[in-house]
């Protein structure tokens, strides 16, 4: 029951925070996201080929979406976490009989709440640029949950390393994003060259964004189980080494 108490006090705490300053954390990335449906969808987008009998602009959807909710996700627990580091109030938690579990539990339902938040704004977005069938709903809805909880441990592990607020930048602008723009947001790896597929293969988002879009459109470019394995195993082994951490107090404790 207590533990339930902490769970619940955290997770309000994070949503709440993320909200009330919904102009800083919803608007600009939904902004964005727009722009590249209209830059990319609507006039590059008008003198590219259909995909798999696809057009253009719905096959940038998933991976429009997906990179929202990825960014998004990352982002809140990334700030959050650190910022109760660097305000020292997180030896509050330290010292209370709070489990780590409940703890890491509390950070990530914000870091997804926001993420499902400004993917599903972003969806809703996309339908005033193009008509929208959803081939599998489960699917949809697997992936992006899954995802959304990855990058939120993924969050909160570069906040337990940073020791600044330049270095909780340093993973999203020099790993993240390269990652997401080269995971088939804009493109299908088929239309690569042999060795291009093959090292694209290596990036895990392409999996997260290949397997949201066959929830979409009903086709991929790997294999939908190796997907979900990919993901299922990085998202074990983030909260395993998150909890690691935590019981260590590394990057923690002065």
């Amino acid at each position: 029951m207590l533990s339930w108490i902490s769970y619940k006090t955290i997770a309000r705490k994070e949503i709440v925070r993320f909200l009330r300053i919904w102009r800083q954390t919803l608007l600009p990335p939904v902004i964005t996201q727009t722009l590249y449906f209209v830059i990319f969808g609507a006039f590059i987008g008008s003198q590219v080929r259909d995909i798999n009998g696809v057009s253009y602009m719905a096959f940038l959807v998933p991976g429009l979406v997906m990179m929202a909710v990825i960014n998004n996700s990352f982002a809140n627990v990334v700030s959050s976490f650190f910022g109760s580091k660097f305000q020292k109030n997180y030896e509050e938690l330290m010292v209370s009989p709070t489990p780590n579990r409940i703890v890491v539990a509390g950070y990530i339902s914000g870091g997804v709440f926001r993420g499902l938040l400004v993917g599903f704004i972003v969806f809703l977005v996309s339908i005033f640029f193009t008509q929208i069938e959803i081939y599998n709903l489960p699917i949809v809805f697997l992936f992006v949950l899954l995802t959304s909880i990855l990058f939120s441990l993924a969050g909160f592990i570069n906040a337990i390393f940073s020791k600044k607020f330049d270095d909780i930048s340093i993973f999203s602008n020099f790993v993240l994003i390269p990652l997401t723009y080269f995971g088939g947001v804009f493109y299908s790896i088929k239309s690569l060259p042999d060795f291009w597929q093959m090292a694209s293969r290596l990036n895990p988002i392409l999996y997260m964004i290949d397997g949201f879009r066959y929830g979409f459109h009903g086709f991929n470019d790997v294999s939908l189980q190796i997907s979900l394995l990919v993901i299922i195993f990085l998202t074990a082994f983030l909260l395993l080494f998150a909890l690691y951490l935590m019981k260590k107090g590394i990057g923690l404790k002065a």
